[in-house]
């Protein structure tokens, strides 16, 4: 009998509600909640793809541990890790004080797990070393929000698209990185087409194509562009001086800040038009404005000032608290949120309290039952591995994070994890990197079998369901530390019974007493109402029957006089310029298909069609500057460190700017990927680290090995032990292509380049882990005066002959033509001539459909062009070949292919 439940999606803020569907304690299918107010049914790729991910081939079944740091890691007993874990911690907790461990959490975890934390941290043991990646990517929304309205809460409502005139989108590629926003965008669009767009993005983007107006500004410009367009504002009569005189602190010191900024000079400054930047703030002026922003704001050392200007625009035209208007911060991860609330960071404390106020520190020690919760700051993020590298934090427990791929300096970090005394990983997977430098790693349960609650982009906190059991020895993340807290209690003596819990909803129940009176006041919630009357917007009061949509509607807010704070920003550079030794800047940000360091993405073959491999996008004036060709191999490096990884032609980047996604690590590619070359420099106040822009320099490299290996595959285990052997190769891309089937889990595909051929047992290696050895099926072809090897694996599990692998050596020619013929399967008289001959290119006639743009439906680029050439339109493509018919992700790329080759438009 097929179950379902009702959860959210594991990936980015919008919160989206699922469905999943289960059988016999699997997960065999998901759809989007068509009752969910954050996506009404619809999914991404990603989320529409989630049940393809519930498989255990990946995951961590069992604790692991080693006592000494040479040893190999061993499966170990729950009591006997937790018992192991709880001496190591005492022991160093009294040799070397509280603030000798710390914790790094997720994002992803839920909001009960971050609140057991955050307590055990610093209720128990006495340290406030707790952050979480949500340093990464939202800390400076946070002190953005606090500076200028007082509360970390977004007034804001997915709603307010609907409504608003003027959407003004910043440092966000909205339809990459949120699609299902993306998606309602595009609704308000088609239902207003008045509603003016504007997208301010160094890169032309799917989102910038959409907009109305791009504002291209060169990277870091943010705040000269938000000072020149309040410089227009002031000029033109458009601001709301009632509102700001009633409701606002400080406008005056910065009207004279912004009389320097004119359009002129913000034009200089930031690479656009002048009578763009006018536009925009008449646009603006004119409201209601929402402005939605993400990363391009946040990762920045300047990410506070940024957050804090756009808001100033807002707070100058009176556009917040109304309908479709408001700064509206998009949230990066499921329930960065939810961690939040319960203060889960180095500097916050449960619902929304300050550590650095005594008062709030005295409420939590009191409502806690302890002595005190101590005074001195924890060390955010980067200051904690800096911490952990020179010693002073001594063991470090990581949850639900990938540090070791995330974090900005990635060999610092690597360089810390190696010092420390004692390093902790608890996760779902086995195959992160961080995991190799782990002494003890704790298997923990993931998407479908974890429940309690989030908090999505909009405040709304929806009860997450478990679908089925956790695997083998897998336990929930509170489980595990309100195991290891008991423990500790004990051993360091405490009188107290802090950790009782025996459910989630008795850890909710807790952390929902702690917001009473609060800004999040969510003491009129319960898990019960949740289930019967769905995700609610916080404050939700005692007494309330609904949540509350807006925020200060009231022109009230969290200040001391209830008055907003202007902010007084200055534009300011980014933390590494381009200079005549590394002329070029380096962007990144997310792929649509893929999600963080891949260890659930990365599983799905399909999720790899759109983007299939680790590029560096340039633009066609710098690839002609360097005699790069598309496709060529090149290293990108800076003072940190490099990368070896192919050039891609760009329309989408400005000459001198480069692109590469943020996703690939050691995983999918020889090198750590672009966090390795990111700065560790962060804001000041925020202590977010500058993960969009570094300067770099490009070489090409001539690499004149070739290899190129695809190979159907039933599980992971070949795809991991290929990885192992990535780094004998200048150059090597691994990742998988296809789609998996009830036969296979995809086609895997490796990609490598060498100065010259390696050594044949490494081949023979590959061969052997591949299965693709002599006394398999195979066609074979060996020309070694030449250096060239052809290898086709017929395959006939489903009673027919089926190419199953193909290994090309010295001549990699045929590869696009290859890869159709993998992924159809069909074995031909045509394949068995060319195998079997000294041709390197594919037989006449044949083509590449090119990369996958619908991957709903696996519709490909060139049978897409071939269409729009013959006269179709978006509406015909949809109609003709289903494209965008289903999760409408690949909406925005269809348009501009109907723009760019269709002869009517």
């Amino acid at each position: 009998m097929i179950k379902e439940t009702k959860s959210t999606c594991c990936y980015c803020g919008v919160g989206c509600g699922v469905i999943i569907s289960s059988q016999n304690d699997k997960i065999i299918d998901v759809k989007g909640d068509p009752n969910h107010p954050a996506n009404f049914g619809r999914l991404c790729t990603k989320g529409s793809t989630l049940h393809l991910t519930a498989k255990l081939d990946n995951r961590l079944l069992y604790p692991e541990m080693r006592l000494t740091r040479k040893a190999v890691r061993k499966r170990a007993s729950w009591d006997d890790t937790l018992d192991y874990l709880t001496e190591q911690f005492a022991q160093t907790i009294e040799k070397h004080g509280p603030d000798s461990v710390a914790f790094y959490i997720s994002g992803q975890l839920l909001t009960e797990d971050y609140y057991v934390i955050n307590k055990l941290a610093k209720g128990l043991i006495g340290t406030n070393n707790v952050d979480t990646n949500s340093r990464l990517c939202m800390s400076s929304a946070v002190t953005g929000y606090k500076a200028t309205l007082g509360s970390d809460a977004p007034p804001a409502c997915y709603e307010d698209i609907d409504h608003t005139e003027c959407l003004f989108i910043a440092g966000s590629n909205t339809a990459f990185a949120h699609p299902i926003i993306f998606r309602r965008i595009e609704d308000a669009k088609k239902n207003n087409p008045n509603l003016k767009i504007i997208v301010v993005d160094p890169r032309r983007t799917d989102t910038a194509q959409a907009a109305d107006l791009h504002l291209a500004i060169l990277p870091g410009t943010d705040v000269a562009l938000y000072n020149g367009m309040l410089h227009v504002l002031l000029w033109e009569g458009l601001l709301d001086m009632a509102y700001i005189q009633a409701h606002t602190n400080g406008f005056d010191v910065l009207k004279d800040t912004v009389r320097e900024y004119t359009p002129k000079m913000v034009a200089d400054i930031c690479g656009i038009k002048e009578a763009d930047i006018i536009a925009a703030a008449k646009w603006f002026g004119k409201g209601p404005s929402l402005s939605i922003y993400c990363m391009g704001l946040n990762q920045s050392i300047h990410g506070t000032e940024k957050n804090a200007a756009l808001i100033n625009l807002h707070l100058a035209t009176g556009q917040i608290g109304k309908l479709g208007a408001g700064p509206f911060s998009l949230t990066g991860q499921p329930n960065a949120m939810g961690g939040r609330e319960v203060g889960g960071m180095a500097n916050l404390l449960s619902a929304h309290r300050d550590l650095a106020n005594s008062e709030h520190r005295a409420e939590i020690a009191k409502f806690w039952g302890v002595e005190n919760v101590p005074a001195t700051p924890g060390k955010t993020a980067i200051e904690m591995f800096d911490a952990v590298k020179e010693g002073s934090i001594k063991a470090i427990w990581i949850a639900c994070t990938n540090p070791a791929h995330s974090m900005p300096d990635v060999n610092n970090v690597i360089t810390a994890l190696q010092n420390a005394e004692l390093v902790v990983v608890q996760d779902a997977y086995n195959n992160i990197d961080t995991n190799q430098y782990a002494d003890v790693l704790l298997p923990a349960s993931t998407w479908g079998e974890k429940e309690g609650s989030v908090t999505n982009t909009e405040r709304r906190i929806t009860r997450v369901n478990s679908a089925v059991p956790t695997p083998a020895e897998a336990r929930h993340d509170w489980a595990i530390m309100v195991g290891f807290a008991q423990r500790l209690e004990k051993r360091l003596a405490k009188n107290s019974n802090l950790f009782p819990y025996t459910t989630t909803e008795e850890i909710f129940n807790e952390h929902r007493e702690t917001t009473r009176g609060r800004d999040l006041d969510i003491t009129g919630l319960s898990y019960s109402l949740l289930n019967e009357q769905g995700p609610q917007q916080w404050p939700f009061k005692s007494g309330d029957t609904r949540g509350t949509a807006r925020l200060y509607t009231d022109g009230v807010f969290q200040k001391p006089d209830g008055k907003a704070q202007f902010i007084n920003t200055v534009y300011k550079g980014t933390a590494d310029k381009t200079d005549a030794r590394y002329p070029l800047h380096l962007l990144t940000g997310r792929l649509r298909d893929q999600w963080h360091g891949m260890s659930r993405t990365g599983t799905v073959a399909q999720l790899f069609n759109h983007s299939e491999e680790p590029v560096i996008q340039m633009s066609a004036d710098d690839m002609m500057r360097r005699s790069i060709k598309n496709g060529d191999i090149v290293k990108v490096s800076n003072k940190r460190g490099s990368l070896v990884l192919a050039a891609q032609l760009s329309d989408e980047v400005q000459a001198s700017q480069t692109f590469i996604a943020m996703h690939w690590g050691s995983q999918f590619m020889h090198g750590l990927g672009v966090n390795a070359l990111m700065p560790p420099t962060f804001d000041k106040t925020s202590k977010q680290p500058e993960l969009k822009h570094t300067a770099i320099k490009i070489e090409k490299l001539e690499l004149p090995w070739r290899m190129t290996v695809m190979r159907t595959i039933q599980n992971l285990d070949m795809l991991e032990k290929v990885r192992g052997l990535l780094v004998n190769f200048d150059y090597a891309t691994c990742g998988l292509f296809g789609r998996q089937n009830e036969h296979h889990a995809g086609m895997l595909i490796l990609r490598a380049a060498h100065t010259d051929a390696p050594d044949n047992a490494l081949i023979a290696q590959i061969d052997q882990i591949l299965t693709m050895t002599d006394d398999m099926p195979l066609l074979n072809y060996q020309d070694a005066k030449r250096g060239i090897s052809k290898r086709i694996l017929v395959s006939s599990v489903s009673g027919k002959p089926e190419v199953a692998g193909v290994r090309l050596v010295g001549e990699t020619l045929a590869t696009d033509w290859l890869k159709e013929v993998m992924a159809s399967g069909e074995f031909t008289a045509e394949l068995r001539r060319w195998a079997l001959a000294p041709l390197s290119t594919p037989p006449a006639g044949q083509r590449s459909r090119g990369k996958i743009i619908c991957n709903c439906l696996d519709v490909a680029e060139n049978d897409i062009i071939e269409t729009i050439q013959l006269g179709a339109d978006l509406i015909t493509l949809q109609s003709k070949l289903k494209c965008g018919t289903e999760c409408g992700s690949c909406v925005p790329e269809l348009k501009r292919l109907v723009t760019l080759h269709n002869k009517h438009t």
